[in-house]
């Protein structure tokens, strides 16, 4: 059997993770399941797959959480030191799953500990890309890509063959916007916001597919996962997501990964990983979708993509920056305290006013991530 443990158990991504495991109870054995505060889902999940411990991050919901879990058998913690210690039990695969960069510390940890990490929490590897990947090497973990473009550039790539690569190109659905006026665009709300119409995701990666900077971290993501320049990165809007990402050969070859939206699909991939399991998803029916649209993104209204990029080719603590002004000013959004347009401007404000020097270690990276918060939520309270 294969262990597991379930970092953001509670989440779209986590949930959907479990429903993997308990369809093949005769192939995995969870080991952790973790959560910042909901107790009754963790509870629950900790007891459908008889998990040997359940973490909350918040430690004030452990009262409940034990309560909830008394007479089962199950362990239970909490805090943040907790949750490390679960990411660090050594199991053969761990699903990284934490929003943003609150799961850092526990992605890193895990790395650490080896085995395979699938990555959904793109924001630890934007912010800490160098200190990630050396770390992968230096302790022999494979990360695998589960956000659905970089599972299909994974699945693309062709093992010894990325020097023939000419591009990566990431597709995007363009978001619930992709085609509203841009002067329409001051009067977005959040409930318009978190309305994807292809994909079923948490808030925050919602509102982030809304303003497309989504697929700016993508391209910073897909530079340290693939080892590729950002000249050689490429997005384009396809509006059906049924091709989730391709890569270009130099001899002309243009190799697409297809699925349908539905994120079991790259999640099953990584964690059947070398081998291939089965998932409750129907079938592509090709005839019924007809057809595939692709265009290119628009920089005037999407201004993140370009901040994203430009942030790439800067390196060093640039991309730290911009995750972590684009988290504050995403919560400010999604709590009415700022307009969706004012989400890259506080971004871009942020760039603007903090330069430090390349971080080297975790705690740099944690210490760019927290002065960038700093100023971002600055900008919020007195507007850009």
């Amino acid at each position: 059997m294969k262990t597991v443990t379930v970092l953001g158990a509670t989440g779209s991504v986590g949930r959907s993770t479990l429903d993997l495991v308990e369809r093949a109870p005769e192939a995995f054995e969870v080991l952790a399941l973790t959560a910042n505060c909901d107790v009754e889902r963790l509870a629950a999940a900790a007891i459908r797959t008889n998990a040997r411990l359940a973490v909350v991050a918040d430690e004030s919901c452990l009262p409940a959480l034990r309560d909830a879990l008394a007479g089962t058998g199950i362990a239970t913690a909490g805090g943040g030191d907790a949750v490390c210690e679960a990411a660090a039990m050594g199991a053969d695969w761990t699903m990284a799953a934490i929003v943003g960069c609150a799961g850092l510390r526990p992605v890193m940890t895990a790395i650490r500990a080896g085995g395979a990490v699938a990555l959904a929490n793109k924001e630890a590897l934007v912010s800490a890309g160098e200190v990630m990947t050396a770390a992968a090497a230096a302790n022999g973990a494979t990360l695998l890509p589960v956000d659905s473009e970089h599972n299909a550039i994974f699945q693309c790539l062709e093992p010894g063959n990325r020097d023939a690569v000419r591009r990566i190109i990431l597709t995007a659905s363009g978001g619930p916007f992709r085609d509203r006026d841009a002067a329409a665009m001051h009067a977005i709300t959040p409930e318009q916001a978190v309305a994807h119409p292809n994909w079923s995701m948490g808030a925050k990666i919602s509102v982030d597919s809304a303003t497309m900077m989504n697929k700016g971290l993508e391209l910073i993501e897909a530079h340290h996962l693939f080892a590729m320049p950002s000249d050689r990165l490429d997005v384009i809007v396809h509006r059906q997501s049924v091709v989730h990402s391709l890569v270009e050969y130099r001899d002309g070859s243009l190799l697409a990964q297809l699925g349908p939206s539905d994120m079991r699909v790259p999640i099953a991939h990584t964690l059947a990983w070398p081998e291939r399991m089965a998932t409750p998803m129907a079938p592509l029916d090709l005839v019924a979708i007809g057809r595939l649209d692709f265009e290119a993104p628009d920089p005037v209204r999407f201004p993140a993509l370009r901040l994203a990029r430009a942030a790439l080719e800067a390196g060093g603590a640039r991309p730290a920056i911009l995750n972590a002004a684009n988290e504050v000013a995403v919560a400010a959004f999604l709590d009415r305290r700022i307009g969706f347009l004012e989400i890259a401007a506080i971004v871009e404000d942020t760039l603007g006013r903090y330069d430090p020097g390349a971080p080297d270690s975790l705690d740099a990276v944690l210490n760019v991530d927290a002065e960038a918060r700093r100023i971002a939520g600055g900008r919020v309270k007195i507007g850009v």
